[in-house]
């Protein structure tokens, strides 16, 4: 299956997460260490329109605060646009030819599609947990997420986006394989 049709139902999935996040979990721990859930959906609000811009190509600009807490006012809604808004455009067949820019020099377009299918599986998957939640991942979108994750490991690991493999049963669901594969304890609770 083509990692660009995985976008939106991972897209959809991890915006329905949001939008059941209470207020009160704000600053419960989630699966990623040092961030809580505060912390994980202010990353969510600040990348998604740097990489909806990606998928557009449309010009860098300069980064805002990355402290500026985003999570004020109506922040679920808002939030879950901005994941709707991102899916959308990754969505689109252009937005995976040729290359883009987030922060940094051109890379491949579609390398970037692959770090928002992961952002949308790994950070739902993590805001879910910690919330009490499950996120809906087809198995077709964890399957496509891990060809995503596997190559980049070396590096990941290498600058701390991913911890050392967690060991799961062999008979695990595909979501837990991916989970695991990129540090993260599948059977972390909050």
């Amino acid at each position: 299956m083509e990692t660009s049709t995985l976008i939106v139902p991972a897209g959809v999935a991890l915006a329905d997460v949001v939008r059941n996040v209470r207020p009160d979990q704000l600053d419960e721990p989630t699966p990623c260490p040092d961030w809580t859930v505060r912390q994980l959906v202010n990353h969510l609000m600040f990348w998604a329109p740097v990489m909806e811009r990606a998928a557009r190509k449309d010009p860098v600009r300069p980064l805002s605060d990355l402290d500026q807490d985003l999570v004020v006012d109506d922040w679920r809604e808002r939030c879950a646009r901005l994941v709707d808004a991102l899916a959308e455009a990754w969505s689109q067949p252009d937005a995976w030819i040729g290359t883009s820019r987030m922060t940094g020099p051109e890379s491949p377009a579609a390398m970037f599609g692959g770090m928002v299918l992961c952002e949308f599986v790994l950070h739902g998957w993590d805001l879910a947990r910690a919330t009490g939640q499950e996120l809906a991942c087809a198995e077709a979108t964890a399957l496509g997420t891990y060809a995503v994750v596997e190559p980049m490991l070396v590096q990941g690991r290498s600058m701390g986006v991913f911890g050392p493999e967690v060991a799961v049963p062999e008979t695990a669901p595909e979501l837990w394989r991916v989970v695991a594969v990129s540090g993260r304890d599948p059977n972390w609770r909050a």
